[in-house]
C-alpha cells in the first residue's frame, strides 16, 4: 500500500477552512491550477468529491464535515511536534536526575546543589551515585544523567563535557601530625609514610610524577579506592594524604593541610553527558545550576582549620 502524502493534511485544513479553492491557494502561496490538482488528489485519496459546487460557491460534502475537525486536530499537533519546545518552567517540572560522581563532590557540592535545586524546581530529585571507575556506559545507556570527572583524553563524539573546575593537589596530615609544624620540605614530605588514592591499585600517580624531578620518592604504604579512605586513614594515623583540594574540603575539615613543597600537579575537573540530553531543556537547566553552585566556589583554602 503506498504511503499517504501527509502534505494533503495541510492542503486539506486550509480548504476546508477557506471553502474556496483560490483563497487557499493565497495561504498556502499556490496557483489556482496546482491547488485544483491538490483537491484532485484529495478527492481520489478520500474517495470523496469533498467540495462540490453550488451556485458560485464551493461547499463541504459531509464526508468534509465529518474530517474538518479532525483534520486540523491533527495539523495543530504535527505543528506542536515540529515546534521548538517551550520554555522550561522549573517550578512544574517532576523528574530525577542520577549524578555519578568521585567521592568528596556531593560532600563539597551537593548541599549548595541540593538547595539550589529545590528552592526553582521543588518536585526535582537528585540521586548521587558513586563513581568506581572510568566507564561511558552509564551515560549511554541512561542510567546515568550526569557525571563528574577528570577527562585524560578526548571523550567519544556522543559524549558532551564542560570544565567545572581546576583542582590542584595538596597534603593532608591530622592535628598532630609532625608535619603540621614547621615548614613542610621536600625531604620531610618524601620521608613521611603515605597513603596513595588509586582506583585501579595503581602505587603511583600524578603527584609521584611531579615529585621525580626533585630526586625524591614517596614511602607509599597504603594504597585505597577514594579520598574518603585516604582521609580517613590519615585523620587516625601518621600517614599523608595528598588528594585534590577542592574536592575534598569537607572531608579534611578538622585537619591540617599544606601546600606541597614542589610544584603540585592540577587536574581539570569536568562535566560529563550524553548527546542525546544535549537539548533537553530540563537536563540543560540542571546543568547549568551544577556549573553555577561549582563554579561559584572559591579555591581550596591550605591553611589548618
Amino acid at each position: 500500500m503506498a504511503r499517504p502524502d501527509l502534505n494533503l493534511l495541510v492542503t486539506l485544513d486550509v480548504l476546508l477552512e477557506e471553502g474556496s479553492v483560490t483563497r487557499a491557494g493565497e495561504r498556502l502561496a499556490l496557483s489556482p491550477s496546482a491547488m485544483s490538482r491538490a483537491l484532485a488528489r484529495l478527492r481520489r485519496a478520500t474517495g470523496d468529491p469533498l467540495l462540490v459546487r453550488a451556485g458560485r460557491e464551493l461547499v463541504p460534502t459531509p464526508r468534509a464535515l465529518e474530517l474538518r475537525d479532525r483534520v486540523h486536530g491533527l495539523v495543530r499537533a504535527a505543528e506542536e511536534v515540529l515546534r521548538p519546545a517551550e520554555e522550561l518552567d522549573p517550578a512544574t517540572l517532576n523528574r530525577t536526575f542520577t549524578v555519578r560522581s568521585s567521592d568528596g563532590f556531593v560532600e563539597r557540592f551537593g548541599p549548595e546543589l541540593v538547595a539550589e535545586v529545590g528552592a526553582a524546581a521543588p518536585d526535582v530529585r537528585l540521586r548521587f551515585v558513586q563513581k568506581t571507575k572510568k566507564d561511558v556506559g552509564p551515560l549511554r545507556d541512561g542510567s546515568v544523567d550526569l557525571e563528574t570527572g577528570v577527562i585524560d583524553q578526548a571523550p567519544p563524539p556522543d559524549i558532551m563535557s564542560s570544565p567545572l573546575f581546576t583542582d590542584r593537589f595538596i597534603g593532608v596530615v591530622r592535628s598532630e601530625h609532625p608535619l603540621s609544624t614547621g615548614k613542610v620540605t621536600t625531604d620531610r614530605y618524601a620521608s613521611a609514610r603515605h597513603v596513595h588514592v588509586s582506583r585501579r591499585g595503581l602505587t603511583e600517580g600524578l603527584v609521584d610524577e611531579a615529585l621525580h624531578p626533585t630526586g625524591r620518592q614517596r614511602d607509599i604504604v597504603t594504597v585505597v579506592d577514594g579520598f574518603s579512605a585516604a582521609l580517613a586513614l590519615a585523620r587516625a594515623s601518621d600517614l599523608v594524604a595528598t588528594v585534590p583540594g577542592r574536592h575534598t574540603t569537607d572531608l579534611r575539615r578538622g585537619m591540617h593541610s599544606f601546600e606541597l613543597p614542589f610544584r603540585a600537579p592540577e587536574v581539570t575537573v569536568s562535566l560529563l553527558w550524553h548527546a542525546r540530553l544535549d537539548a533537553d531543556p530540563a537536563h540543560r537547566w540542571l546543568r547549568s545550576r551544577v556549573l553555577d553552585v561549582c563554579r561559584r566556589q572559591t579555591e581550596p583554602d591550605v591553611t589548618s582549620p
